[in-house]
């Protein structure tokens, strides 16, 4: 049988994109295996969100034809996207692919076992207009779905490439939406999680639908227990929208709100279309709507321009609204993006000092959230299991880790919350 690997580097949409494509290569006879075996084909699905991200890119895409140097090797994505040229030119890749048209990767490949030439898919991603249908049937993970029902962005934060790789906004079908949760839901899915490139702009393209109205029809699916979305900007929850998910009693009150800097100058350099105080003013309405409200955030340090007295404007702020999680990034410069041109760079040691400071906020607010709920009961839904230890989350994202003789995996069971350890805590069921 025909052997293929894949590789996800970046987003919740990626992994997405990457369990279409492992189906579609199932669906075509293949035998689906670990990236460090021996396969026919392998596929990396790149990022270029960070310089990281790039780097890390090239070190897979050379990896796979050390392990099988007659493999054909795609590269797909972001990555290569806004760059075809410089991946096309690393002597180890067959096809490249870009954020379109992922779904005739099976298609590339048995052209090239025809023709061995090199090819290169990219396209002009400006110019599409429509959703790429990539349907799933099957997930690894049986107990909650990431379903992606946008891509593109037209914000142009000034850091961001992804713009550029990921072209103009596109809604996937309401329909189409309903029907693959049914789908998901009879084969033994209690929750999803609505993704997205920018998942606040969902229906924009389509003149009549939001995001809300998605939440609103798929919580009319018997079965479907908790309805997730994926990160969202904060000056979506205009007036009304926080009640309309308040009485979805399947939405989960786990809200990750792109932030990047509690300083109003910084913001505005970042081309991000609100001020601290707008975001303040969200964060309390969420908690005043959801009693149990988690909310989440990315915070870049070191952008350009940035002073000790704008890093303490944003930690000053942080330290206030106290959130429940904070992902921290190093500013990494992108080619082509406004901010690269800005002056004020700001030294790597000093980018470093900063993530560090802004780590340690993050694990005070963290466990200061989590000591909130010791004692309660709350549900869980249980995932993943390694020797007689299971590991699954509450509605408002708190990581739950319980010992037990009996299979919990799939299951939504009400626990005890007794004691922290690292980032969740160790439950009892009752």
């Amino acid at each position: 049988m025909k052997k293929v690997a894949l590789y996800t580097l970046g987003c919740r949409v990626n992994v997405y994109e990457t369990e279409a494509i492992t189906e579609s290569f199932t669906k075509n006879g293949y035998e689906v295996v670990d990236f460090e075996d021996f396969a026919d084909v392998y596929v990396i699905n790149t990022c270029t969100v960070t310089n990281i991200g790039d780097k890390k890119s090239r070190k897979m895409l050379r990896k796979a034809k050390k392990i099988n140097p007659e493999a054909i090797v795609v590269a797909a994505g972001c990555y290569a996207q806004v760059s075809p040229e410089e991946i096309a030119e690393i002597e180890e890749v067959d096809i490249v692919v870009g954020t379109s048209d992922k779904s005739k990767i099976v298609d590339f490949v048995n052209e090239y076992k025809l023709s061995s030439e090199k090819k290169n898919y990219v396209n002009n991603i400006m110019s599409v207009r429509e959703f790429e249908e990539m349907e799933i049937d099957e997930y690894h993970d049986k107990t909650r779905a990431f379903l992606k029902i946008q891509d593109g962005c037209d914000r142009y934060c000034s850091y961001c490439l992804i713009p550029y790789a990921r072209g103009p906004v596109r809604s996937r079908d309401i329909d189409s939406i309903e029907n693959q949760v049914k789908g998901l839901v009879e084969n033994g899915f209690k929750e999803v999680i609505l993704s997205g490139i920018h998942i606040s702009s969902y229906g924009k393209d389509l003149g009549s639908e939001n995001l809300v109205d998605v939440v609103e029809i798929l919580s009319k699916i018997e079965g479907l227990e908790r309805i997730r979305i994926g990160s969202i900007e904060p000056m979506f929850f205009s007036e009304g929208v926080l009640e309309r998910l308040k009485a979805v009693k399947s939405f989960c009150p786990h809200f990750h709100l792109s932030l990047q800097s509690g300083c109003d100058e910084t913001l505005k350099r970042m081309n991000r279309r609100y001020t601290a105080d707008e975001y303040r003013e969200v964060v309390d309405r969420i908690r005043d709507t959801f009693e149990d409200a988690a909310i989440t955030t990315d915070i870049i340090v070191g952008f350009p321009g940035e002073t000790d007295e704008e890093f303490e404007a944003t930690y000053k702020f942080l330290s206030e609204i106290k959130l429940s999680k904070m992902h921290i990034f190093k500013y990494s410069e992108r080619k082509g993006t406004k901010a690269a041109m800005l002056s004020g760079k700001v030294d790597p040691k000093k980018k470093e000092e900063r993530s560090k400071i802004l780590t340690e906020l993050d694990e005070k607010c963290m466990v200061e959230f989590m000591e909130k709920y010791l004692g309660r009961e709350m549900k869980v839904l249980f995932e993943e299991e390694k020797e007689g230890i299971f590991m699954g989350y509450t509605e408002n994202y708190i990581k739950i880790i319980i010992s037990s003789d009996t299979r919990l995996t799939g299951k939504i069971l009400s626990c005890r919350l007794n004691n922290i350890s690292g980032d969740g805590i160790i439950g009892e069921l009752i």
